[in-house]
């Protein structure tokens, strides 16, 4: 478990979830059904007892991390890496700005080269992956910018909010094409 680890990047950083980081902002992020539309937590209504709990299991985790996006210090949303697995060193990475006077404004794309470079300089993962639904334009932008590569296609996947159901695009990036200034 890492407790103190934060990584800067001009207005952007990240750091680990704390339980004091679970209050109403969070709460409200997770129950919003436009900030939540892409989550698969929005099956189900968040309470502050069921966050705390996804906090506490991640911070108690070795093969997880959940991160605080802060933007100018304050924060703003979310970025997880993991599950790592432990043999093939790779992980998932997942994301979201609960902000949503915040969105489009290049956050996640920072926050995403924050934890790939945690994800390769720190963890030593050979690769890192992401997927989303296809109609989230703004985290294919968020993956692209950071040299992320599309692997796949699942086709018609998981369903809407609305019922449609969805193709799932499935991006990687590896080490050897990591790049640390970007």
């Amino acid at each position: 478990m890492i407790t103190d680890k934060v990584l800067v990047n001009k207005d952007v950083s990240i750091r680990i979830v704390e339980l004091s980081d679970c209050n109403e902002n969070y709460l409200r992020w997770l129950n919003d059904e436009e900030t939540n539309r892409y989550l698969e937590t929005r099956w189900s209504e968040q309470t502050m007892e069921s966050i705390k709990d996804f906090v506490k299991t991640i911070r108690e985790s070795n093969h997880s991390y959940l991160f605080a996006i802060l933007y100018n210090d304050r924060h703003v949303g979310n970025i997880k890496i993991g599950p790592i697995h432990p043999i093939y060193k790779f992980a998932d990475i997942s994301y979201f700005i609960g902000e949503k006077t915040l969105w489009g404004k290049g956050i996640a794309t920072k926050a995403i080269n924050l934890v790939v470079k945690f994800g390769f300089e720190y963890l030593d993962l050979h690769k890192i992956q992401a997927s989303f639904y296809e109609q989230n334009i703004g985290s294919k932008k968020a993956l692209v910018n950071n040299g992320f590569l599309r692997e796949g296609i699942f086709r018609k996947k998981y369903k809407t909010t609305e019922g449609i159901w969805s193709d799932i695009h499935e991006y990687g990036l590896l080490k050897s094409e990591y790049k640390k200034e970007r």
